[in-house]
């Protein structure tokens, strides 16, 4: 561990198998819940000198910009028209990858009418991943290469559903969270943007670009951005085996050929989790992994307390797997956190104005250690994101933010003030009432506190 990183964070050791270095000089911002993160991404676009580059996972009919800004096509085509370098990367699907149709923008013959008829002026890529799996990175990038560099890393899809606001009033609610990175580690989403595109899938393909600059091959960054804050980050990713060729490394980091595949995501979870002292709180789409699983039942053993927030009713898919004969193992072991009382599964839910509740979607892919360490990005706690999507996440080391981070999600899910907690006694607090709270929506709904209810792990998914 590095002797210039906070003493508060420096038991949290750093990923070593992946693309990029920890960079320092960093400064993050997170950005909780999807119209707080569209308004500042559109921000940053509409003030952007440069170039707006984006990666996505999937764009749903209907997805429109906060305050009547328009559609997602509608901002890219502002900044095109104002001189800017806009390019896109979509998921191209393969047969065994169909089913994610709906929402993808997978250039089929209907969708490049639609760009023709719009006279689109941003350029397009087609990147499809391997087989069933998904091109599942989420990231925005403005000014790349600029000293006004600025990346968003996190999970929050093209969705009319994601744009709400934090407190989650009303029905069809889902919650969710990007990270602001501005500093060196900005040329890493930077890098990985270039190594995508100049090897996306389907560039030499009649139907695989769009767009003025769609054939162009983009030259990789040389230098780092300039130092904009305290804090460390290192940009985390999952790749699959073989993906990318040799190239140009990142700036002060090293080769991309990923002979093997690249898991830094998965060693990352792995690293902190072994290393937390007091707390650990997670928010995730999925929890399905085993050696996740595992690795949460020894930090509980040590007394570590542990909150895990995920959607109060899981996807089919995550019911499908749990009924495999091969997950008899993983059952047992969920069920075993179970026996800690320093160990919560909880779900959330807001109030529709009708005097009941629903359930809000938790699609945040986040987790905090300790008030010191945090990760935030696009990977989900199941087998398809840590070993075989491609992922992006940003991981930081900055005991200030972290908190700031932690007081934010607990006083949504909470209706509580935990700034003058310590994040023990914050998390014993979010256990007390999310078992509170499911007393009280087995009785009728009345008297919540918040939005935050306990699960049973012994049945989740069953």
């Amino acid at each position: 561990m590095r002797d210039d990183v906070d003493p508060a964070a420096r038991h949290v050791p750093f990923a070593e198998s992946g693309s990029y270095p920890v960079r320092d000089g960093n400064a993050v911002r997170p950005l909780v819940d999807g119209e707080p993160a569209f308004r500042r991404i559109c921000e940053a676009v509409e003030t952007a000198r440069h170039s707006v580059w984006v990666t996505v996972a999937f764009l749903r009919p209907g997805f429109l910009m906060p305050d009547g800004r328009g559609s997602f096509f509608d901002l890219l085509d502002g900044a095109a028209a104002r001189g800017l370098d806009v390019r896109v990367l979509f998921w191209g699907l393969n047969p065994e990858s169909s089913h994610f149709g709906p929402g993808v923008f997978s250039g089929t013959p209907e969708q490049r009418e639609v760009l023709a008829a719009r006279g689109a002026g941003f350029s397009v890529r087609w990147d499809r991943a391997h087989g069933p799996y998904c091109q599942h990175q989420k990231s925005w990038l403005v000014d790349a290469g600029q000293q006004s560099e600025t990346a968003f890393v996190g999970g929050i899809n093209l969705n009319p559903r994601a744009v709400v606001s934090p407190g989650h009033v009303g029905e069809d609610q889902v919650h969710d969270i990007y990270l602001e990175v501005t500093g060196p580690a900005a040329t890493d989403v930077h890098h990985n943007f270039v190594q995508r595109w100049n090897e996306a899938s389907d560039r030499a393909c009649e139907d695989g670009v769009w767009g003025p600059g769609g054939g162009d091959q983009l030259p990789f960054p040389t230098c780092l951005t300039g130092s904009r804050g305290p804090g460390l980050v290192q940009i985390q990713r999952t790749v699959h085996a073989g993906r990318y060729r040799v190239g140009e490394p990142a700036p002060g980091g090293v080769s991309f050929e990923i002979a093997a595949g690249e898991r830094t995501i998965l060693d990352q979870y792995l690293l902190a989790i072994g290393a937390a002292r007091r707390s650990i709180y997670i928010e995730n789409q999925a929890l399905e992994v085993a050696e996740i699983v595992l690795a949460l039942d020894q930090a509980l053993e040590r007394g570590v307390g542990v909150v895990v927030l995920v959607p109060s009713e899981p996807e089919d898919q995550a019911r499908a797997a749990r009924g495999r004969p091969e997950m008899r193992s993983f059952d047992d072991r969920m069920r075993a956190l179970g026996r800690y009382e320093h160990f919560a599964l909880a779900g959330i839910a807001g109030p529709t104005g009708r005097g009941d509740r629903a359930d809000v979607y938790v699609h945040a892919k986040v987790m905090l250690v300790d008030d010191a360490w945090a990760t935030i990005g696009s990977c989900n706690l199941h087998r398809a994101s840590l070993f075989a999507n491609s992922e992006l996440n940003a991981s930081f080391w900055d005991p200030e933010a972290v908190r700031a981070l932690r007081c934010e999600l607990l006083a949504e899910h909470l209706d509580l003030d935990t700034a003058g907690l310590d994040d023990v006694t914050a998390l014993g607090e979010y256990r007390r009432i999310a078992r509170e709270n499911r007393s009280r929506r087995d009785l009728g709904d009345a008297g919540w506190q918040g939005l935050a209810f306990s699960l049973d792990p012994a049945t989740y998914c069953r």
